[in-house]
């Protein structure tokens, strides 16, 4: 009599033990928000250094937020991180056309 209830009462472990749980298996992460990884290393080839490197950090954290499960998180660094490499982007090109009409509008002297 004693064996049927030791048996019992692992098969009621068994049942209730996270393993053999499907319904959580079921379940779906949420989908991944947009980090803006690749725009944010196409932004530090621009000449606009602290901004630039200022965007890459914001993607590396909207990643690293996503990891922990802060998918709120991770959506607001994603879209801090996009604005940011738009500005430096913006910044560079601007830098580049600066110095470019500064070098070809100075008169040289031989």
């Amino acid at each position: 009599m004693s064996q049927a209830t030791a048996n019992s009462d692992i098969k009621r472990a068994l049942d209730s033990s996270p393993e053999t749980n499907i319904d959580d298996e079921n379940q779906e992460a949420p989908p991944m928000p947009r980090n803006f990884l690749f725009l944010t290393i196409f932004a530090c080839f621009c000449p606009a250094y602290p901004v630039n490197i200022v965007a890459f950090v914001f993607s590396i954290m909207s990643l690293s937020s996503y990891n922990q499960g802060d998918i709120e998180g991770a959506r607001r660094l994603g879209k801090n991180a996009m604005w940011v490499a738009i500005a430096s982007i913006i910044i560079g090109l601007l830098v580049i056309g600066i110095y470019c009409a500064v070098h070809f509008t100075t008169v040289r002297t031989p």
